[in-house]
């Protein structure tokens, strides 16, 4: 056992139900399921930092939270130009990624469960129907909303508007946009559930101090600490996923913190390492039994690789507005969130108040530029106001993440390549935003707006797909792999789909519905 274990230890000889991962959905499944009674080990490859560990330094903290292992990209993305080593913008400790994220909560639409009915064929998009609808996830939606406290629902009272929101909603008003508020975000307005509110500190975008946003860290992993039935491990590695002679999973290795190699006796197996982490275990996963991968006789495992259509804008104004005064992210326009294709596009997209500190600003605005424009858009750093668009992008097979057998990370194991190309589709939702906020900025008196090309990737979707045939996806309504029916996928990789909102909210609820499933499989001996 290591010597890292938290909690009640299990021993690695002992059958567990083992978990990957420690963020949306590991650190959910964790608490749900020793919530009821379940022991449960977790495996996270990054450390335990405490929330009073953040530093409130832009570059400091990057360093210190986000998950720097070796990566390589490939297509034909801006993302494999201006960062190829830097794909996805995501966390390696416990907690995941909800340390670092922007709180949005809302939900999906009915339609973009059943995106290819709905949009019909479109040409290079590997479109499927979810194998679930809005109503049958609608009561596990309330109740992700109300343990993240999501403001706007369950009567819980909305954020503040700071500058950066009223800028964006005066000018959403000047268009003719009617659905702008300042949520739903998991971001306390005032006491909730135990933690405090905000205290309008913007820096908690990556790392709160206050508690005041959710995040697995401040909420689940402590409940699930204090019901003695989680074993957390940090920093181990997992490696591999094994199974018996019946294709059955049976045993995880992982590599502890000194990079020992362990083995813990699985008797339930669920990964929830993100869409690149989970995909690139399972590759590595392979066996005879499973040539190409473990769960992977569709060969779907790794494709499908979506991160939402993304864009920002800059906008410069005459006075002073103090973008980062305020939550990071503290309004959401749905108005473009609709279907409706006579827009160029299929499906649709958020507009999401952002700001970004001078040194991640000088990085991300226009990575590589320099001369009048770029100064023109640091000198004017507050002056600056700010939105960034997010909206569904096509699930193609090709882009996908596969083993890069040339590059090695430090324990000598092949690096993930995260390859993507930009559907035609991408591409005009990207153009209509970007139009559709200049307009907004200049309706209020913008003296210039300045577009963003895509950041590495925060939302990491598909590559292990839910579907109700077998050869079109990896796993089934309730995240169990078609091929091994011990092993779960519990993170955004199941996402069929990749709709227009962003995707904790609907990670959250369907790990509460699959810890539902788990727990019943386990007490009716369904596994």
């Amino acid at each position: 056992m290591s010597a890292q274990s938290i909690g009640k230890p299990q021993s690695q000889d002992e059958d567990a139900v083992v978990i990957i991962g420690s963020g949306a959905g590991g650190g959910t499944l964790a608490y749900e399921l020793t919530k009821a009674g379940i022991p449960v080990v977790v495996l996270e490859a990054g450390p335990y930092l405490r929330n009073e560990d953040y530093l409130n330094d832009e570059w400091e903290a990057f360093n210190q939270m986000a998950w720097l292992d070796p990566r390589t990209t490939s297509g034909s993305w801006r993302i494999a130009k201006d960062f190829p080593n830097l794909p996805a913008w995501i966390v390696k400790a416990v907690g995941g990624t909800t340390t670092h994220w922007s709180g949005a909560t809302p939900r999906f639409k009915a339609h973009e469960f059943q995106a290819r009915t709905t949009y019909g064929r479109v040409e290079g998009a590997s479109l499927l129907d979810w194998p679930i609808t809005l109503e049958e996830l609608e009561p596990y939606y309330t109740r992700a909303e109300d343990a993240m406290g999501s403001t706007h629902t369950g009567g819980r009272a909305p954020l503040p508007a700071n500058n950066n929101y009223k800028v964006f909603a005066n000018g959403a008003e000047k268009v003719g946009y009617s659905f702008y508020s300042t949520g739903p975000y998991a971001t306390n307005a005032e006491p909730y559930d135990g933690r405090p509110a905000s205290i309008q500190d913007g820096f908690n975008f990556q790392g709160d101090k206050n508690k005041s946003k959710w995040s697995t860290l401040v909420r689940e992993i402590p409940r699930a600490e204090a019901t003695g039935l989680l074993d957390l491990r940090p920093e181990s590695h997992v490696v591999q996923i094994t199974h018996d002679a019946r294709g059955r999973a049976d045993a995880v290795l992982y590599l502890d913190a000194e990079g020992n190699l362990q083995r813990q006796k699985a008797k339930l197996v669920c990964v929830a390492g993100n869409s690149i982490e989970t995909p690139r275990l399972l590759l590595m996963s392979a066996s005879p039994m499973f040539p190409d991968g473990l769960a992977n006789s569709s060969g779907q495992v790794g494709r499908n690789y979506m991160r939402h259509t993304t864009g920002s804008l800059y906008a410069r104004f005459p006075q002073p507005v103090h973008m980062y005064r305020g939550e990071t992210m503290a309004g959401v326009i749905a108005d473009e969130s609709r279907h409706d294709p006579d827009r160029g596009f299929v499906g649709g997209y958020y507009m999401e108040t952002i700001s970004l500190g001078p040194a991640f600003l000088a990085s991300f605005a226009d990575p590589g530029a320099w001369g009048r424009e770029f100064t023109e858009v640091m000198d004017a750093y507050a002056r600056t106001a700010a939105m960034w668009v997010v909206g569904e992008d096509m699930p193609q097979e090709t882009n996908r993440i596969t083993l890069n057998t040339a590059i090695t990370d430090k324990f000598g194991l092949p690096v993930p390549n995260v390859h993507f190309d930009d559907h035609a589709n991408d591409a005009a939702m990207r153009e209509h935003g970007y139009r559709q906020g200049t307009a907004l900025y200049e309706a209020v008196g913008a003296t210039g707006v300045h577009r963003t090309p895509p950041y590495p990737a925060t939302h990491n979707l598909g590559t292990s797909r839910m579907s109700a045939r077998a050869d079109e996806g990896v796993v089934d309504k309730w995240g169990r792999t078609h091929d091994v029916d011990n092993l779960f996928v519990s993170d955004g990789s199941v996402f069929t789909t990749g709709a227009a909102a962003n995707p904790t909210l609907t990670i959250v609820a369907l790990a509460i519905r699959q810890a539902e499933y788990i727990a019943d499989q386990l007490k009716t001996g369904g596994i």
